[in-house]
């Protein structure tokens, strides 16, 4: 295996380095447990970030088996079945890791998170509010914003959105859910501001442009915003919109747009055409 190798060489190294020296037995055992650690400790940086998610878990749930007690592989687990989306198993692991002795507050909003994945909302507030109100971290808000929201508690929900937009440099993905949660509440203006403001930092968001033409047409404005899209991004806005006319009873108006969006579209857009011969099948 390429981690055994490289561990050997790099114990080979130390020990070369260690023969001129000629330090005694005990420094070299450091020494080489020292370059052991290191190295481990990289391996699992990368199986947590950039490795296949599935490879990662069965990685780290083999590490676990062999190491029970240590909450670093645990928790290397627990984020490895978050990124493979399998969010039960990553619940029960996080449970366990917040019961660990050496557990940190950050774990607690790891449980939160995963938690709310799996719908257990209750569970995942009780989990929050154990942790001190001076654990101040831009996911601590994000996920009490998002607790909020599912209460309906307005007006904490907006100053924990607020917060944790505050603490990030990326604030595109809470601005988005902030700009959601006033779409819900029939806010349709300040939603659009926020998915703008979203677009903004992160003109590749689609999932914030989507609901920015959402906004747009909740409030019966049909043209399209003026924001950075591809060819396929504007079929599937105007798309959006149509539908959102459609359902508003605009239908003419949405006959019109689904054109748009097949016109605009570089290749077949099937979704469109389907709707529109729909439309036109009724009259």
């Amino acid at each position: 295996m390429r981690h055994t190798s490289l561990v050997s060489m790099c114990v080979i190294g130390v020990l070369s380095v260690s023969a001129c020296q000629k330090p005694g037995e005990a420094d070299v055992e450091r020494a080489v447990q020292d370059v052991i650690s290191s190295d481990e400790s990289n391996l699992n940086e990368i199986m947590m970030t950039v490795a296949d998610p599935n490879e990662a878990v069965a990685y780290f749930r083999q590490a676990v088996q062999e190491n029970p007690d240590k909450i670093g592989l645990q928790r290397g687990l627990g984020k490895s079945l978050i990124r493979a989306q399998r969010s039960t198993e990553a619940a029960a692991v996080w449970a366990k890791v917040v019961n660990h002795p050496d557990a940190t507050d950050d774990d607690r909003v790891d449980y939160a998170d995963a938690l709310i994945r799996v719908g257990e909302w209750k569970k995942a507030e009780t989990v929050l509010n154990s942790i001190p109100p001076t654990f101040e971290t831009y996911r601590r808000y994000r996920l009490e914003a998002m607790v909020a929201d599912s209460n309906k508690e307005w007006k904490k929900a907006d100053s924990f959105y607020e917060t944790a937009a505050g603490l990030t440099t990326k604030p595109s993905g809470v601005l988005n859910n902030w700009g959601y949660s006033k779409l819900t509440r029939g806010d349709y203006q300040a939603a659009e501001r926020l998915f703008v403001e979203a677009i903004t930092y992160d003109p590749k968001m689609f999932t914030a442009k989507n609901n920015l033409v959402l906004a747009r047409g909740a409030q019966r404005n049909y043209e399209m915003p003026v924001i950075e899209m591809s060819q396929i991004e504007r079929a599937q806005l105007y798309h959006t919109m149509a539908l959102t006319a459609i359902k508003q009873g605009d239908v003419a108006i949405g006959k019109g747009l689904l054109q748009e969006a097949i016109d605009a579209h570089p290749q077949h857009f099937e979704a469109a055409v389907r709707a529109l011969n729909a439309l036109e099948a009724k009259g």
